[in-house]
């Protein structure tokens, strides 16, 4: 017999959401996390407009807000001689971003998937997933790989980009790509509020306004400076920061550090294999990319809502639970595919130049500005920017450049 409908095992922005729409379909589900809330976890915390959007379908945005996270309603884009001033347009009229530490976040999560009917079990790491004729139907419990069994029509990995439901499924990878940048960030207070993201050629450096006035300060570099940076991350980060947005250090000179330096070279580029029989894997366990698009939280709810809705009322009639998996796993790849090759792209901190003309042909129009934010947040879809009416106004633009 099957004692639960679906495991979850992993409770933060991929897992939380999935059990708690699970649940709320009707479904009896255990949700499980290794760790103990509250508790931090590394991450760029920026939800881009769509996330705030599912944010608010679950009822949920008004906690988040709650906690003080201010609403980020302005991106400031500079490179060099060119700055973008503008936002994001709205998705389904939400058309702020939010930056709550992951503290605060993560438990608003698990809370409401708890008042969905989710059981939820802290400090309650899987060891080994329990297999039945090659197919997953439960997880057994405790890190010493004695604990308890539960079963389940379907278990659930939200547990992260080095996920043990993964590595005990053998589940390889379908697309994967060199990591690209290492990270490094801490918190300052003092600074100007605002969403401003920073970029020179081999660098890349953002501030993203969170919960009591403080600010996150993120640095990136190539992948290939890591062993030197990792050394004095703190010294490395104010040094990139220098380069690439001096005036932002001349902020951060006449402000304060809040916390110890925070950083990762371990950014991995890839989409596993979704699903197999009585597994899925969602969030940073089925597909993770560099941080520097900031699109991990808002990627995790949308894993989350899409498994919901494919499974729909069909998780215990096995054809239509495989259609539902194999539905996800194809509709994931294409939304979230060309935002990878984009992520990878700007990963690289090399613009090519024809990118550099296409910033400085919108930087001075906002209806084109927007759209480009747009882009970013995942409101406009990539393919849908560049318009006929926008190669007229960079050829324009050229032309004026030649005769100048």
């Amino acid at each position: 017999m099957t004692h639960y409908d679906v495991i979850v095992v992993g409770a933060r922005c991929a897992g939380a959401p999935a059990a708690m729409l699970l649940a709320r379909a009707g479904y009896r589900v255990l949700m499980v996390e290794r760790a103990a809330f509250p508790r931090d976890t590394l991450s760029t915390l920026y939800i881009h407009q769509p996330g705030v959007a599912a944010l608010a379908r679950w009822g949920v945005l008004p906690e988040v807000v709650g906690t003080g996270a201010p609403a980020l309603d302005n991106v400031r884009f500079t490179h060099g001689d060119i700055r973008l001033d503008g936002c994001s347009w709205a998705a389904e009229g939400q058309r702020a971003a939010y930056a709550p530490r992951r503290h605060l976040l993560d438990p608003i999560l698990a809370r409401a998937a708890v008042a969905a009917g989710v059981e939820f079990r802290e400090n309650c790491p899987v060891s080994d997933l329990v297999f039945e004729d090659d197919r997953v139907v439960g997880v057994r419990l405790g890190a010493g790989g004695q604990g308890a069994v539960e079963r389940a029509a379907l278990v659930v990995g939200a547990d992260g980009m080095r996920s043990t439901v993964a590595a005990k499924a053998g589940v390889p990878a379908v697309v994967e790509d060199p990591t690209l940048t290492c990270a490094y960030y801490s918190y300052w207070s003092g600074l100007e509020p605002g969403f401003r993201l920073f970029e020179t050629p081999g660098h890349w450096v953002g501030t993203v306004p969170t919960n009591d006035g403080a600010t996150l300060v993120a640095g990136y570099l190539p992948q290939d400076q890591f062993h030197s940076v990792r050394g004095d991350a703190l010294n490395a980060l104010l040094a990139n920061v220098e380069k690439t947005a001096p005036e932002l250090r001349e902020e951060m000179a006449g402000g304060a550090r809040l916390e110890r330096v925070h950083g990762t070279g371990d950014q991995r580029n890839y989409f596993r294999q979704a699903t197999g029989p009585g597994w899925v894997l969602i969030g940073d366990a089925g597909h993770h990319k560099d941080s520097i698009t900031a699109r991990g939280i808002t990627d995790g709810f949308y894993q989350a809502q899409l498994l919901a809705d494919c499974i729909g009322d069909g998780l215990h009639e096995p054809g239509r639970l495989a259609a539902a998996l194999e539905a996800f796993a194809a509709q994931r790849l294409e939304a979230l595919e060309p935002e990878y090759r984009a992520t990878l792209k700007t990963a690289r901190l090399a613009p090519p130049a024809h990118h550099l003309d296409l910033l400085r042909t919108i930087a001075g129009n906002a209806e084109l500005t927007d759209r480009y934010f747009s882009t970013l947040s995942g409101v406009c879809p990539i393919d849908e920017f560049v318009t006929p009416e926008l190669l007229d106004l960079m050829e324009e633009t050229e032309m004026k450049g030649l005769t100048a």
